[in-house]
């Protein structure tokens, strides 16, 4: 079909809808319009945090949980 065609079809189609459709219609096609935007890609989490510079080791993992479950039971009752 051919694009001029479409359209045609389409504004004939809304305008013989009441003015509140009308502007469900504006607002569906301003939601594809928007989802169809092209959107910048997500930073990976994993390269977030390398500009500062943070080395933890196994030894500090080790220390903060030997911190936070030092003193719990080993066993739950």
């Amino acid at each position: 079909m051919e694009a001029i065609a479409l359209e045609q079809q389409i504004l004939v189609s809304i305008r013989t809808l009441p003015i509140q459709q009308q502007h469900e219609v504006l607002n569906f096609a301003q939601f594809l319009h928007q989802k169809a935007a092209v959107k910048p890609p997500r930073r990976s989490l994993k390269g977030l945090g390398a500009d500062l510079k943070i080395q933890i080791t196994a030894a500090d993992i080790d220390e903060a949980r030997q911190e936070m479950w030092g003193n719990s039971p080993r066993e739950i009752v």
